[in-house]
């Protein structure tokens, strides 16, 4: 047994152990991966006149994180083989294959980011799965590689010299020998496997871009944290991570349903082109995204539920609802934080996957923040979970927003709730006070983090906020306090008489009654608009969706100049209410008082959700001329969406 024990101390202890040649091995694809990024740079530097030194140590330094995780993807199998804890591992013949499944599958990763070196200058994005599909049907591949290779001849002997430091370097780094006649295999693999399980963990948060539980697997929008122009995305990135984070994701398609722009414009267009020259108002602009807020928590929402005896959780906004304007069939455009931001500040919906994760998200976008800024506007951004969280600081940088404020930045730890992020009553006030620190005018949009699972309140309020009969009922109360308690502070600010407030969600959470169960009810959502001079009252039963809010704000401040936006501005009679969302592979319309399903081929319901609100009695098929209209709409908006996203055509830039 001491033989084990000293063997096994032996082979830790050595300069070249198995350990840390694997760690060795991992930074030399590190540093590979990395002259990679800067000769991707140096190929297309043409496209990058705007960046700077600073902005490249930026960007190469945020690399590093999507490096690590397409490189523990690309070595997972040899990662794990090598590290079975048992001692046929130090065959030579099991290191022959290692080493050559080493080669292979790094040789290859290596050659997709060659590959990038040019093709980047044609699509002008990292190459993605759907690279694919793309290609599938060409016939003539086997004739034009060779082309391709005599004609970029210098990336083919970029990469042949980076694969031959890769095999060089792998020799140097040699493996220990184990003692001949050793034994105590127990204690070996004992310790072995207790060693496996803590690389096991580091690769899991390598994979995942960090440890955090709030921390959503790394995605191409990530990128966007660390960029100060869309096309600096594709330098951040590297085309094996590209490629392993589309795998699983359906690639758009180029839709015809209207042959020519014109006639497709005439249906739907979502480029917003005011008619009318006028001063834009520059009023403040602050919005809320409240986390899991649905429709359904509201009382004043609800107003015939339970017989009329329904109060709901949100007193607070329940008057604040009284002094301002409110739609009563608004809706979400997803069902998950990462589809409302988008949707909320850029008007982009979700459409079968969410943009944060669709290989789009490094495309040009105009939001409020962007258009704002340019007029004028300081921006910002605030999300009381940890910076980075969700990817909001990615986006919120991509959409325009100058400042980001996250959990980092908050002063006292000890408002940290233990899960997700600081209190939001908290981060309210601290908001407040930042807000009251900036030059007017502004647009700030706040994200917050409380009504979430594991529903948990501050000790000091346990009991305080009606249970209800859900886990989320007490949040929805803390938070409406929370708002209460911000809106006590703003009041006393100067910039607070001239702000325009609006107040939404990001997505439903736990339905109770059923008609907030149904593929319409679980998009529910509220929709306010509150200007604290009065001039924004009333109560509106017209259709209205998350996408409207960025048109909508511009319309009301007389924004004049062209921009892209999937909604429409509830300030233009002239602009026809719908609803667009997705859900089960299924996109959903709703128009007037009919709601129209279709699963991107064919019609497959059609209810009259206002009276049927159960949505038990399919009426497809008798209403031909409305359910012919719907259809046209939503192909219409399918069309100028995937169109749009693949000509990455987000802006009204030509």
């Amino acid at each position: 047994m001491l033989d084990a024990w000293k063997q096994y101390y032996y082979d830790l202890k050595v300069k070249n152990n198995i350990y840390l040649i694997l760690i060795w091995r991992f930074i030399l694809l590190m540093f590979l991966f990395t002259v990679c990024r800067i000769l991707f740079y140096l190929l297309n530097s043409g496209y990058y006149t705007n960046l700077t030194f600073a902005g490249m140590m930026r960007i190469m330094k945020g690399g590093l994180a999507f490096d690590t995780t397409a490189i523990l993807y690309t070595n997972i199998l040899y990662i794990i083989l090598l590290l079975l804890p048992f001692t046929f591992r130090y065959n030579n013949i099991y290191q022959t294959i290692l080493k050559y499944l080493f080669f292979v599958t790094n040789g290859i990763a290596l050659l997709a980011n060659c590959g990038d070196f040019i093709y980047f200058q044609f699509t002008l994005r990292r190459t993605t799965a759907s690279v694919f599909s793309e290609f599938k049907h060409e016939t003539n591949i086997g004739s034009l590689l060779p082309k391709f290779m005599v004609d970029y001849w210098y990336v083919v002997l970029i990469w042949i010299v980076l694969v031959t430091i890769l095999v060089f370097a792998y020799g140097k780094i040699t493996k220990s020998n184990i003692a001949k006649g050793w034994k105590g295999h127990l204690v070996y693999f004992v310790n072995g496997t207790a060693l496996l399980l803590l690389f096991s963990y580091l690769m899991v948060g390598g994979l995942r871009g960090g440890f955090r539980h709030s921390t959503r697997p790394i995605t191409l929008s990530n990128a966007g944290q660390y960029i100060s122009e869309p096309l600096e995305a594709a330098i951040v990135l590297n085309t094996p991570f590209a490629i392993y984070r589309t795998l699983s994701k359906k690639a758009l398609i180029k839709i015809d349903y209207y042959k020519s722009d014109e006639e497709l414009s005439k249906v739907f267009t979502p480029l917003h082109t005011p008619q009318v020259k006028s001063t834009l108002k520059k009023q403040n602009v602050v919005i809320f995204i409240l986390e899991s807020f649905g429709r359904e928590y509201f009382g004043s929402y609800n107003p015939n539920l339970e017989d009329g005896k329904y109060k709901g959780y949100t007193p607070f906004l329940d008057s604040l609802i009284t002094q301002s304007l409110m739609y009563r069939n608004s809706f979400c455009n997803g069902r998950k934080s990462i589809d409302a931001m988008p949707s909320v500040l850029a008007s982009i919906p979700m459409m079968v996957e969410p943009y944060f994760l669709t290989s789009y998200s490094g495309n040009k976008i105009n939001s409020i923040a962007s258009v704002l800024r340019s007029e004028g506007y300081q921006t910002a951004f605030f999300h009381g979970a940890p910076n980075g969280s969700m990817g909001f600081q990615a986006f919120a940088n991509v959409a325009g927003f100058k400042e980001y404020y996250g959990m980092d930045d908050y002063p006292n730890s000890k408002d940290f709730d233990g899960m997700w992020g600081v209190w939001d009553e908290e981060f309210f006030q601290y908001f407040a006070g930042k807000l009251n620190e900036f030059k007017q005018p502004f647009c700030a949009a706040i994200f917050s983090v409380s009504s979430h699972h594991p529903f948990k309140v501050p000790k000091r309020y346990e009991g305080k906020f009606d249970k209800g009969t859900l886990p989320i009922h007490q949040c929805i109360g803390y938070t409406d306090y929370s708002l209460k308690r911000f809106f006590e502070t703003a009041s006393r600010m100067p910039w607070f008489d001239s702000t325009l407030f609006v107040i939404t969600n990001d997505h439903a959470n736990q339905p109770y009654h059923p008609e907030f169960k149904t593929n319409i009810g679980i998009f529910a959502g509220p929709f306010i608009m509150y200007k604290p001079d009065g001039s924004l009252k009333g109560v509106s039963n017209d259709l209205v969706e998350q996408i409207d809010i960025m048109p909508s704000i511009l319309g009301y401040l007389n924004y004049d100049k062209p921009f892209v936006a999937f909604g429409r501005n509830i300030f233009d009679s002239k602009q026809e209410p719908f609803v667009i969302s997705y859900a089960s592979s299924t996109y959903q319309l709703l128009m007037g008082n009919y709601v129209y399903l279709n699963n991107g081929l064919n019609e497959t319901g059609f209810y009259d959700y206002k009276n049927d609100i159960l949505l038990t009695n399919n009426l497809m098929g008798k209403f031909p001329e409305i359910e012919a209209k719907m259809e046209a709409k939503l192909k219409a908006i399918i069309q100028q969406y995937n169109n749009r996203m693949i000509e990455d055509k987000l802006t009204a830039e030509k």
